[in-house]
């Protein structure tokens, strides 16, 4: 009872899924892959065997149409069940069982496929498919207005509970995302979902900053701290790290004004400043001296 859209991405070989439905913790349920292997979604009645068994078989090598077939073989309720599956080949096929409750369907495109079950009306599919060929930006952005086209059409005929996004790189380990993001019960979850990922993209940018640090590098980790914060620019936990970057890059006069707005927002910071090591952070002792002027 939800509707989704798998995708891989043909420029970074990225592949995601992302999904909204009226129902809790929706991400639990339909979501899943793998870097470099591809991604499912699994609804309407799922069979959750089919995420891991799924995956297994495109890692062994067979293509998104062979396991989609595979999965439907022996399953005595395939009719109730819907699923998608993209490969790491951009291979996408879809499937809405004829006992799946209306309105329900699929639309597949290049490299990509959005499907949807107990829609207010038959047009929701197609509409997330146009939204997914036409939207701009990376991946995530391009799965989340899919999403947002299918509620603006009418989507799920009960309305919005609970959100997610997932996506893999095109190769890594089983451990590696790029989103992971979930809105368990929400009345907007859409528009949290997509919060979520404009936040989870500054915090990104600052463990790029932690990782650029620990090699030494704190110029360039200072530029991704202050990119970081000028994407959420109210995160008390990033202007701080931004202020300090700023005061190690030779702009003190702004740094010190971020690490101001953060103390003022929660003395807790101004602790933490006093605990920071030097050596790994050298801006810190620069930071203190200026507070106390």
């Amino acid at each position: 009872m939800t509707y989704s859209i798998v995708a891989r991405d043909s420029v970074t070989g990225e592949l995601g899924v992302a999904v909204q439905s009226h129902w809790f913790s929706v991400g639990s349920v339909v979501v899943s892959a793998l870097a470099g292997v591809g991604a499912i979604a699994t609804q309407a009645s799922p069979n959750l065997s089919f995420k891991h068994r799924g995956l297994e078989m495109l890692r062994d090598g067979m293509t998104a149409a062979e396991v989609s077939r595979s999965l439907r073989e022996d399953d005595a309720a395939i009719e109730h069940r819907q699923f998608a599956i993209v490969d790491a080949n951009g291979g996408a096929v879809a499937f809405t069982g004829s006992a799946c409750m209306g309105e329900a369907g699929q639309y597949s495109g290049d490299g990509y496929t959005c499907q949807a079950n107990m829609m207010r009306n038959d047009t929701v599919w197609a509409t997330m498919a146009r939204a997914f060929e036409q939207a701009g930006g990376p991946l995530s952005l391009r799965l989340l207005a899919a999403l947002d086209a299918a509620q603006g059409v009418g989507g799920d005929l009960r309305g919005q509970q609970s959100a997610a996004i997932l996506i893999v790189p095109a190769t890594g380990t089983p451990a590696d995302t790029v989103v992971d993001l979930r809105v368990e019960d929400s009345s907007a979850p859409l528009v949290e979902l997509r919060r979520l990922v404009t936040l989870g993209g500054a915090y990104r940018l600052a463990d790029d900053g932690d990782d650029f640090v620990a090699r030494g590098d704190f110029a360039t980790a200072a530029g991704r701290y202050i990119a970081a914060n000028e994407i959420a620019p109210d995160n008390d936990e990033l202007r701080f790290w931004a202020g300090l970057g700023l005061i190690g890059a030779g702009v003190p006069r702004r740094g010190l004004a971020m690490l101001r707005a953060s103390i003022a927002s929660d003395s807790s910071w101004h602790e933490l400043l006093t605990r920071l090591d030097p050596v790994d952070v050298p801006s810190s002792g620069e930071a203190l001296r200026l507070l106390a002027e």
